[in-house]
């Protein structure tokens, strides 16, 4: 079922002009810090932080449906100093006793916007980077995930497989759909779908829409989707604790959720270190420099 448009991050980057309070933003193609006599991509922290707070404090000028989802949620454009541009809001936060779905039954459903700003923060703790810059607003009289809006966008998921396309890197391409199958494993996301995985004119994957993650079995629900892993954010998956979530997404997730979690997690880590030098990969694309 296909809920919502894309909402994967480009390939250009923000230039930080002057200090982070005044949040000046400049956009320049491809944006970069003049530093050593040098050209350098501006740090991916701090193109984080940047966005993190023009999402959080930018004016909405406008908004409108999202297009194709269901959820109601929103395309708002938003301006701040000289930069504008495009967030999706949803302000989705559904609990059900007994939910029936295409997928079977499940019991204390729940489909919430904080799960959007929660899987970002994970993916940043791995050093993912799949997953849209995505923070906690209200908006009008809820709170909701403002999600960076994807631009570069050339197609998603669904519409590259009616199509027959590959990609023109197909060993990188598969890894980083490795990756993708490894972290829905991880927050048991139970929505992924064909239009909510996007892709950028550089064949960059995105992966958006969050709401119906992090489920609280502690069991994979699919172990059969998980192949291998990069080795730097196998670590990072290893180094994982609740105190780390907690501090990370303890406002997003209930105790009980980041248990959960963490016991796939482990799951997940039992099976990689079973196939050893077999299981682990470097990964080829670089996400440093992409905001």
């Amino acid at each position: 079922m296909r809920r919502t448009p894309s909402l994967a991050i480009p390939g250009w980057k923000l230039l930080f002009v002057g200090a982070l309070a005044a949040l000046t933003i400049a956009v320049q193609d491809p944006p970069v810090l003049a530093q050593a006599g040098k050209m350098t991509p501006l740090p991916t922290p701090a193109a984080d932080a940047e966005i993190e707070q023009f999402l959080l404090k930018a004016e909405v000028r406008k908004s409108r449906g999202a297009g194709k989802g269901i959820t109601g949620s929103l395309r708002a454009t938003m301006t701040l100093g000289d930069l504008t541009h495009d967030a999706h809001i949803q302000t989705i936060d559904e609990q059900k006793r007994e939910f029936r779905s295409t997928q079977g039954t499940e019991f204390n459903f729940r489909d919430s916007w904080e799960f959007n700003v929660a899987a970002y923060k994970i993916d940043r703790l791995l050093g993912l980077r799949l997953v849209p810059v995505s923070v906690a607003r209200r908006f009008r009289n809820n709170m909701a995930a403002f999600t960076w809006w994807v631009d570069d966008v050339q197609m998603d998921e669904g519409e590259r497989y009616k199509k027959k396309l590959n990609s023109p890197d197909p060993l990188t391409w598969n890894e980083e759909m490795q990756l993708v199958r490894l972290f829905d494993q991880l927050i048991a996301n139970t929505d992924r779908n064909l239009g909510n995985l996007v892709i950028t004119n550089d064949w960059g994957i995105w992966a958006i829409d969050h709401t119906r993650a992090f489920r609280t079995a502690g069991t994979l629900k699919t172990p059969g989707n998980i192949a291998r892993c990069d080795r730097g954010m196998f670590e990072r998956l290893k180094a994982l604790d609740k105190e780390a979530l907690k501090r990370e997404v303890g406002s997003h997730l209930q105790n009980w959720e980041i248990e959960a979690l963490l016991k796939r997690r482990d799951a997940i880590v039992e099976m990689i270190e079973r196939r050893g030098d077999a299981g682990l990969f470097d990964r080829r694309r670089s996400k440093q420099a992409m905001p």
